[in-house]
């Protein structure tokens, strides 16, 4: 659930600062997580707080693991060791999305 928020929320970001194009191919489908969160990080419409750039990699990593991994699921302590992260992260995009 947590990529799927990382991936809305970066969409988000995109999209309120008219630049979606820039996160799509060719079939103009939305590119893949690991893609968004390049593009995210390199994006010069915004700037991103040091612990945010941190933070989105590895967010990605646990969201790719449980996702991908036949025999990998992320526990409660788990997410618990990335609040701090999770929070970072969703609430400057919140805010660079004009959700807030």
């Amino acid at each position: 659930m947590l990529r799927r928020l990382l991936e809305t929320l970066i969409i988000e970001c995109f999209e309120s600062h008219s630049i979606g194009n820039k996160i799509k191919d060719t079939n103009n489908n939305f590119r893949y997580l690991r893609d968004l969160i390049d593009l995210t990080l390199n994006e010069t419409s915004w700037n991103l707080g040091r612990n945010v750039k941190t933070a989105l990699p590895k967010l990605k990593d646990i969201g790719d693991k449980s996702a991908h991994s036949r025999r990998y699921n992320a526990h409660r302590e788990d997410i618990d060791k990335l609040a701090k992260d999770i929070r970072d992260v969703v609430q400057e995009l919140v805010a660079l999305a004009g959700l807030k």
